[in-house]
């Protein structure tokens, strides 16, 4: 193949039309939310779409308890809170993942450990969570990061050796089941995120999941001012914020709710495909998926590209994708230690007095993680969840593009 074949050369793109838009709105999303605001009764303390959700989002994950909140790093930061961790514990998250992971430890005082990831993966490495732990350590939030579920066997074991608390982070995992059990019910707790760009959604939004009892009923009383049941609504009995959602939010929850796990098998048998695909193509690689895993909701597809066999680098792959008309991006630019909240190389003066404690603490300069750096720098590509909502036969798009840009790599 001639390289002025390539779409990014003038040469006629793969993929000629749009993939799936997201969100999804239909006229049940937009009733919905019109029927909650003609209601009159928009907080949640007056209404009951929020309190519905909650039942019917347990229900959906077979748990006994989801508080919402107003955001997935609010609901990190409440569960870790209601389970026990406080200012100066050691909580370890791995590098590859959203900053939230991580300020979410930050917001209650107590100090991220930025440990590297599974190659094949890309999740938390057990084996660098056991490197890790002090016996200042307290909690360990495995990311199950585009909604591949963790090795929670190994992490389960970890944390009741050392009897560490297990807060799973399933921002990406909404419908993702692993030997039938919902991804995020696994630990002591799990956190969802309903932000705009996630499977589940309402724009912003998050969710605790829990069978605690006395957890659940300590999340509730912070994200609600410290109120309990048996309280009046003036008398507040813990340091709590408002962390509340509203009834808009959970009517179009609900709504959304009713197409999770339609959309949720599209996606996982859309991801089957490309997994058998791609790895009868040279320089790209699947990422590795737990046999045990019966659903996975792919939140993002990721894979491995080698810069060694197509001879260019990976912002060029990309790039060379998208003219192709697949909307691929080449993910986060640089782990979490990486970052200036965590490195220090950049601090204007205006924040200057924000910055402290957690780096007085733990020296992040001396962070290396080099499946991470790997990854950021060379190594990994996603996909958004909506391209795996088109038809099963549009996925040959994805295959038909790499296969092209590596032909022409090849004829070099």
């Amino acid at each position: 193949m001639s390289k002025s074949e390539l779409a990014i050369n003038g040469g006629t793109p793969v993929r000629q039309h749009p993939w799936p838009k997201w969100p999804i709105v239909t006229d049940d999303d937009i009733n919905a939310v019109s029927n909650a605001v003609r209601s009159g009764k928009w907080s949640s303390n007056l209404g009951d779409e929020i309190h519905q959700f909650e039942n019917e989002f347990a229900a959906y994950n077979n748990v006994k308890h989801a508080i919402c909140v107003n955001s997935g790093n609010a609901a990190l930061q409440i569960a870790l809170s209601a389970l026990g961790v406080r200012p100066g514990d050691e909580v370890i998250v791995p590098d590859y993942t959203y900053i939230a992971t991580a300020t979410a430890v930050l917001m209650n005082g107590a100090i991220p450990i930025l440990v590297d990831i599974d190659p094949q993966t890309y999740n938390i490495d057990p084996a660098a969570v056991r490197h890790a732990i002090t016996p200042r350590t307290k909690a360990i939030i495995p990311v199950h990061f585009s909604g591949s579920v963790c090795a929670m066997d190994e992490l389960s074991q970890i944390a009741c050796e050392h009897h560490l608390i297990i807060v799973e982070d399933a921002a990406h995992s909404h419908g993702g089941t692993w030997r039938g059990k919902a991804l995020g019910t696994i630990g002591d707790a799990g956190c969802f995120s309903f932000q705009a760009s996630k499977n589940l959604n309402c724009g912003e939004g998050g969710c605790i999941v829990t069978d605690n009892d006395d957890v659940a009923q300590i999340c509730r009383a912070i994200a609600s001012n410290g109120r309990v049941p048996r309280g009046i609504w003036y008398e507040h009995f813990i340091n709590g914020s408002t962390f509340r959602m509203t009834e808009m939010q959970g009517a179009l929850l609900r709504s959304q709710l009713t197409r999770l796990k339609d959309q949720t098998i599209r996606r996982d048998t859309n991801g089957r495909f490309l997994d058998d695909e791609l790895t009868k193509i040279d320089g790209v690689s699947p990422m590795l998926r737990d046999v045990d895993q019966d659903l996975h909701p792919h939140h993002l597809y990721m894979f491995r590209y080698d810069e060694s066999t197509f001879s260019f680098p990976k912002s060029t792959f990309v790039e060379m994708l998208n003219a192709e008309g697949i909307p691929a991006n080449p993910g986060y630019a640089m782990p979490l230690h990486q970052q200036p909240v965590f490195s220090g190389e950049i601090i204007p003066e205006l924040f200057a007095e924000h910055q402290a404690p957690h780096r007085e603490a733990f020296d992040y300069k001396n962070t290396t993680s080099p499946v991470t750096e790997q990854a950021c720098a060379s190594e990994a590509v996603w996909f958004s969840q909506s391209v795996l909502l088109a038809e099963p036969e549009e996925m040959k798009d994805v295959t038909h593009a790499i296969r092209k840009i590596q032909a022409c790599a090849q004829s070099k």
